[in-house]
């Protein structure tokens, strides 16, 4: 790190995507510096945050790499099997199959993904628990709670002033702090994107029966009804609905809530409990309208925050945190300047066109799937039961869904930078 900076990376957001480019960076001999508005023991509670991650293999490859896995493992649960159902109920795991559906096997890909199920589920709190413990033993600064109040970039670095008043200087600063960054509004990049009118409902409930490691997505005419198997047969659910319905769902007493759960679920899992609070979030597509700035990067929530339709929203995050650790490490190995335009443009070049066809991606499923149109449930009904009938094509989807199509950085491919 040069004198007069106080890192070499500052990282507005101590979220997830942002706090593992950290232990990333600080891997590959560099200084990190995380800022973050709320308090890091609250990010640790079970009542801060109720989701639970669908994580891909690769990008928990990338957690193993920078030694997370002894934390994460007893906390994660496999993903051996995916059933998609489209119809006005939950039918793929009911005895009387429609044809319109689509399954996934982990084992139809062992082969390719040593083994690695399709992916994991993780609860929110876990993962933030293990990264901050992770970030301790590294040595990397957290200034939590501190806010970015503005931020300029300069030609040889840039400046970032806290709502207390300090100014921190870095000759980068990546912006991870969600869907309203400060540093993408300061360094002037624009942002596109919709709102859906839908929210997701997050629960997690206790089965009476086995899950056996098989998430279920239900493509309803509300939206989409998803149960991710969790440790200790549990569940999370996902569960979609106009911004109405949900706003009712959050504030329904949990004597109703369980009533319309039940309605929705079905029994083919026994009897279903919900644990701990219910929590509702928006739901909208952001794209901003570049990753990279001369001295800013975006990542995460801040770049693209898409549908949780396909549970790639995170994984996104986590793809761009193992490329712009590699573009940055490598760079600093070789001299150059790590917060160049240059520099920064392989970084943007790397995700540019997965991003926008991933987000483009959900963005039609969403359209697609989540009404009632009868030709288009014909039509999309017919492709599933396509896609379930040709090997080839379904082991494509797990690949992808998987995080191992194309030009993986090291991280996802489960080698140190």
């Amino acid at each position: 790190m040069s004198e007069g900076f106080d890192a070499d990376v500052i990282i507005a957001g101590a979220g997830v995507a942002g706090a593992t480019l950290a232990l990333g960076l600080a891997q590959g001999g560099l200084k990190p510096l995380l800022i973050d508005p709320v308090p890091f023991e609250s990010q640790l509670a079970p009542t801060f945050d109720g989701r639970a991650w669908a994580i891909a293999y690769a990008a928990y490859r990338q957690w193993r790499a920078l030694g997370l896995a002894e934390a994460l493992d007893p906390h994660a649960q496999r993903i051996e099997q995916i059933l998609v159902t489209d119809g006005r109920t939950p039918g793929a795991a009911a005895a009387a199959q429609t044809p319109f559906f689509l399954r996934f096997d982990s084992d139809e890909i062992a082969d390719r993904s040593d083994g690695e199920p399709l992916g994991y589920l993780l609860e929110n709190r876990h993962v933030r628990a293990a990264v901050a413990d992770a970030l301790a033993a590294a040595g990397v600064e957290v200034l939590a709670p501190a806010r970015v109040a503005s931020a300029t970039f300069g030609a040889r670095c840039a400046e970032v002033t806290l709502a207390d008043g300090r100014v921190l200087r870095a000759p980068l600063v990546v912006g991870a702090e969600g869907r309203g960054s400060i540093i993408r509004e300061q360094a002037g990049i624009g942002a596109i994107g919709w709102d859906y009118g839908q929210t997701g409902v997050v629960a997690t409930v206790r089965l009476e029966r086995p899950h056996e490691g098989v998430a279920h997505e239900y493509f309803l005419p509300g939206g989409p009804f998803a149960i991710l198997p969790l440790t200790d047969n549990r569940a999370s659910l996902v569960w979609t609905e106009s911004a109405a319905r949900g706003a009712a769902l959050k504030s329904a007493r949990p004597e109703m809530f369980q009533a319309h759960l039940e309605r929705r679920f079905g029994d083919f899992l026994g009897d279903v409990q919900v644990e701990g609070p219910v929590f509702a979030y928006p739901l909208n597509l952001q794209l901003a309208e570049r990753l990279a700035a001369p001295r800013v990067a975006l990542l995460g929530d801040a770049a693209h925050g898409v549908h949780p339709i396909a549970g790639q929203g995170l994984n996104l995050g986590l793809k761009g945190s193992a490329a712009l650790a590699e573009t940055l490490v490598e760079a600093a190995r070789l001299g150059e300047d790590i917060g160049s335009e240059v520099v920064l443009e392989r970084y943007a070049a790397w995700r540019r066109f997965d991003t926008v066809m991933l987000s483009a991606g959900m963005d039609a499923f969403v359209h697609l799937f989540s009404n009632d149109n009868p030709l288009l449930r014909l039509g999309r009904g017919i492709g599933m039961a396509a896609v379930n009938r040709i090997a080839p094509a379904r082991r494509f989807f797990m690949h992808e869904a998987g995080g191992a199509v194309g030009d993986l950085p090291k991280l996802l491919r489960g080698e140190a930078l």
